[in-house]
């Protein structure tokens, strides 16, 4: 009996302690996946795992591309090397 307690107490514990899943594109891809798995070559449950985990990546990807603005990457024209000159003198004695 204790043997019992012990592990309903490790199980209870565990599943306290996850969080939400972030499964972002996972649903969309695994019917996805599944459905051409299984009309195209009978193995429906790997389409659905295939798909699952390339909708994953695709969603990260998005998730990404959203995050950096072009903005961000572009420098100012103030900064750069060196001070700033208003117009450089040019010399064209040979």
């Amino acid at each position: 009996m204790r043997i019992v307690g012990q592990a309903s107490v490790i199980a209870l514990v565990t599943l306290m302690s996850v969080g939400a899943a972030e499964a972002k594109g996972c649903i969309k891809g695994a019917i996805i996946g599944g459905l051409a798995g299984h009309y195209l070559a009978e193995r429906g449950v790997v389409g659905a795992v295939a798909g699952c985990l390339g909708g994953r990546y695709l969603a990260n990807r998005q998730a990404r591309r959203k995050e950096i603005e072009y903005g961000s990457r572009v420098q100012p024209r103030d900064t750069g090397y060196g001070a700033p000159q208003a117009y450089p003198r040019r010399s064209y004695s040979y």
